[in-house]
C-alpha cells in the first residue's frame, strides 16, 4: 500500500499541505479533487519522486511499477504508433537487446522468452487498439507526432501511459482533450484496470463511473470520502448543512432548482426524455449544497430583442474545399431551443458549429440569421485570440468603453477574478482562467444564441457547476458539443446526431447514445472486415437499402418539420402565458387589493386572469391536437 505520513508541502510562500495523512490500498481507484492551486498536481509529483516534501514520509512499495500521463510532449518525428509503444520501456529494452545480440544460441532464446513474457508479440496490436479507442484512425499510426496538434499530442501521451504496464497509474485531467466517444472508451478501460489508480478530473460523471473513493484537498489536509463523486457531494452537503449560513444558501439553490424543474415539466413533450431529465434535475437539489461556497456566481443574460428563427441552414453541404463532411443539412434554430450535438469522432460536429457561427463558409446552400441575432460563440480558438498583455477588465472595457470600473469589477467577480486579479495581464493565467475569461466576454455581450464547442475543457468542478446553472437560466438558444455528460443532461432538451454525413434528430438519452455508439463501432469494424473479404459483394444490397431508408427518413422529417415547429412555438407561447398568469395570481394574493379603493384594479386583474386562463386552455388544446397529429403521422 501507499502511505503518506505527516506530509507538509510548501511551494514558494504558499502552504499546500500541512501534516497531511493518506493511505491508499492496492487496487483502489481514487479521485483527487480540490480547487485550482490547492496542490493536486504537486501531490502527483511527490508520488513520482519529482518533488520532495518539506516534512513527513512517503512510502510506495519498491517493486511497484509507476505510470503517469505527461502534460507536454516534445516535437518528435517518431511515428504515433512507435511513440505509444515507447511507453512500455521494459519491452523496448528487450527489443534493443535482441537487436544487439550477436549470440544466436541460448542468450537469444532467453531474450525471446522474456519478450513473450512481456506480451511483446501483441504489443503493436495493443498500441493500435489504444490509439483507436482514443480517436486516432489507422492512417494516423504512421504519422509523425510533430504532425499532430497540441490536443492530439496529449491524447498520445495518454495512450503512452496506458501502454506502460503499471501497478500505480497517475492520470492528471485525462479527459480534457477528449470528445465524448473517447471519454466513454477510456472510462471502460479504467474500469477494467487491475492496478491502483489515482486520477485528477473535473468530469463528475467520469469520476462517478470510475472511482470508489474521493480524496479532497481542504485547508491543507487530505480528506477522504467513501464512494464516488456523488457520494462526496452528499457527505459534504450533510456537513455544510449543519452550519446555518450554509443551510440558508442551500435552500435558495434548492428553491431555484425546484422552479426550474416545474418549468421543464410544463414544456416536456417526450415522456422518456422528460422522465430522464426530471430525475437529473431532482438530483441537482442534492448537489447544490455541496457547492454552496463556490466562488463562481454568474448568469448569461439574453438579449432583449429576439428573432424567430434565429439561424436557418438551407440545403447546405458543409466541409472543406474538395471534401464535404455533411450533406443537405437543413436546420431552423428557434429561441429557447436547447440542442446537444452527438456523433462519432470526426463526424462533423465542430464543422457544424463553425458553420452555424459563420466562421466556416458552406460548400453550398444558404445560412440566414434573424434581424436580432446576437451570437455567443465559445471554441478553443477563443482562448488563443485573447490579448495576453491585457487584463480581464481591459478586455471588457474594449467591448464597453462606457462601463464603470465598479460594474466591471462586480461582473468579473462572478467569474472569480477578484480584486487586483481583474486588472492583471493574463499572460501568466492558467488554461482554466483563460476559459473563464472567454465565457465572461460572451456573457457580457448578452447574446440570444450560445454555440459552445467543448466549453468545460480546463474548467474545474465548481466552475462547471456554475456554468451548468447559468445555462439552465439562459433564455436564449443553446447548441453545445461536450464530453461532460452532467452538463449535457442538465442543460439540453433535444439531441441532433451528426453521423454518416447527415444531421438528424436523435430520440433518446445519453445512455441510448452510448448503446448506439457501441453498435455503430461494431458495424464499422464488421464493414472493414467485409471490405477485406473476397465476398464483400453480398453486403452491397443491404447497404443500399439502408441508404434508401436514411433518405426516406430524412424526407419524412422534412415533411413533418412545419408541424414540429408549430408544436415548439405553442410550447413557448404556453410558457409565456403561464408565466404571466402566475404573476397575475401572485398579485391577486395581496390582501390589500380587496379594499374598496382597489376595486377597479381588482376587476381588471380578475378579467385578465380569466382571459389568460382561457388562452392557456386554448393553447394547450392546440398543442394536444398537434401532438396527436404528429403521433398519427408516426413522428412522435
Amino acid at each position: 500500500m501507499i502511505t503518506l505520513d505527516s506530509i507538509s508541502l510548501q511551494r514558494g510562500a504558499k502552504f499546500l499541505l500541512t501534516e497531511a495523512e493518506l493511505t491508499i490500498f492496492p487496487g483502489q481507484k481514487l479521485g483527487l479533487i480540490g480547487s485550482n492551486g490547492s496542490g493536486k498536481s504537486s501531490l502527483f509529483k511527490l508520488l513520482l519522486g519529482e518533488l520532495g516534501s518539506d516534512s513527513g514520509r512517503v512510502d510506495i512499495p519498491k517493486h511497484w511499477r509507476l505510470s503517469h500521463m505527461a502534460q507536454e510532449v516534445g516535437d518528435t518525428h517518431r511515428s504515433a504508433l512507435d511513440y505509444v509503444l515507447d511507453g512500455d520501456t521494459a519491452l523496448r529494452d528487450v527489443e534493443q537487446r535482441i537487436a544487439g545480440c550477436t549470440d544466436d544460441g541460448e542468450a537469444l532464446a532467453s531474450l525471446y522468452a522474456e519478450l513473450e513474457h512481456l506480451d511483446g508479440y501483441t504489443a503493436s496490436a495493443r498500441a493500435a487498439q489504444l490509439l483507436s479507442g482514443l480517436g486516432f484512425t489507422t492512417g494516423d499510426h504512421t504519422r509523425a507526432v510533430s504532425d499532430f496538434s497540441g490536443g492530439w499530442r496529449i491524447r498520445l501521451n495518454l495512450a503512452r501511459a496506458l501502454m506502460c504496464p503499471s501497478d500505480l497509474l497517475l492520470l492528471d485531467e485525462p479527459t480534457n482533450h477528449l470528445d465524448l466517444d473517447a471519454t466513454l472508451w477510456l472510462e471502460q478501460w479504467l474500469q477494467a484496470y487491475a492496478g491502483t489508480l489515482l486520477i485528477i478530473s473535473h468530469d463528475r460523471d467520469f469520476l462517478d463511473n470510475v472511482v470508489g473513493r474521493i480524496v479532497s484537498i481542504e485547508n491543507e489536509k487530505l480528506i477522504g470520502y467513501t464512494g464516488n463523486y456523488s457520494g462526496y457531494e452528499r457527505q459534504r452537503a450533510e456537513r455544510l448543512a449543519q452550519q446555518q449560513a450554509a443551510f440558508e444558501k442551500q435552500q435558495e439553490k434548492v428553491a431555484h432548482l425546484e422552479n426550474y424543474i416545474r418549468r421543464f415539466r410544463a414544456k416536456a413533450t417526450k415522456a422518456k426524455q422528460a422522465q430522464s431529465r426530471v430525475k437529473q434535475l431532482e438530483r441537482m437539489e442534492t448537489i447544490a449544497p455541496a457547492h454552496v461556497d463556490s466562488p463562481f456566481t454568474f448568469t448569461f443574460t439574453a438579449s432583449n430583442k429576439v428573432s424567430d428563427p434565429l439561424i436557418v441552414l438551407r440545403d447546405m453541404d458543409i466541409g472543406y474545399p474538395g471534401r464535404a463532411v455533411l450533406s443537405k443539412v437543413g436546420l431552423n434554430i428557434a429561441p429557447a431551443q436547447r440542442i446537444g450535438l452527438l456523433g462519432p469522432n470526426g463526424a462533423g460536429k465542430s464543422s457544424l458549429i463553425k458553420t452555424l457561427a459563420g466562421t466556416l463558409e458552406p460548400l453550398s446552400g444558404e445560412r440566414v440569421t434573424g434581424e436580432h441575432f446576437r451570437l455567443g460563440y465559445f471554441a478553443q480558438h477563443q482562448l488563443e485570440a485573447l490579448d495576453l498583455s491585457a487584463s480581464p477588465a481591459l478586455h471588457i472595457q474594449r467591448l464597453s468603453p462606457e462601463a464603470s470600473e465598479q460594474k466591471i469589477r462586480n461582473f468579473l467577480g462572478g467569474f472569480d477574478f477578484q480584486g487586483d486579479r481583474a486588472f492583471e495581464p493574463i499572460h501568466h493565467f492558467s488554461g482554466g482562467e483563460k476559459a473563464r475569461l472567454a465565457l465572461a466576454l460572451i456573457a457580457w455581450c448578452e447574446p440570444n444564441v450560445l454555440l459552445l464547442d467543448e466549453p468545460t475543457n480546463h474548467l474545474d468542478l465548481e466552475m462547471r457547476q456554475a456554468l451548468t446553472m447559468a445555462l439552465q437560466d439562459f433564455e436564449g438558444a443553446v447548441i453545445v458539443v461536450s464530453h461532460d455528460r452532467h452538463l449535457l443532461r442538465n442543460t439540453v432538451d433535444e439531441w441532433l446526431l451528426v453521423a454518416e454525413g447527415q444531421v438528424r434528430e436523435f430520440d433518446g438519452t445519453l445512455d441510448d447514445y452510448h448503446q448506439w455508439l457501441s453498435d455503430h463501432n461494431r458495424r464499422s469494424q464488421s464493414e472493414s472486415l467485409n471490405v477485406a473479404d473476397s465476398e464483400v459483394a453480398v453486403a452491397v444490397e443491404p447497404a443500399q437499402d439502408k441508404k434508401a431508408q436514411r433518405q426516406e427518413a430524412a424526407a419524412r422529417r422534412e415533411q413533418l418539420k412545419p408541424l414540429t415547429n408549430r408544436i415548439k412555438k405553442l410550447e413557448a407561447q404556453m410558457e409565456k402565458l403561464e408565466s404571466e398568469l402566475a404573476q397575475v395570481e401572485q398579485t391577486l394574493a395581496d390582501t390589500s387589493l380587496y379594499e374598496d379603493s382597489e376595486k377597479d384594479r381588482l376587476q381588471t386583474l380578475l378579467q385578465r386572469q380569466a382571459s389568460l386562463r382561457e388562452s392557456v386552455d386554448d393553447t394547450e388544446e392546440q398543442w394536444l391536437e398537434a401532438q396527436e397529429e404528429l403521433e398519427a403521422l408516426g413522428g412522435a
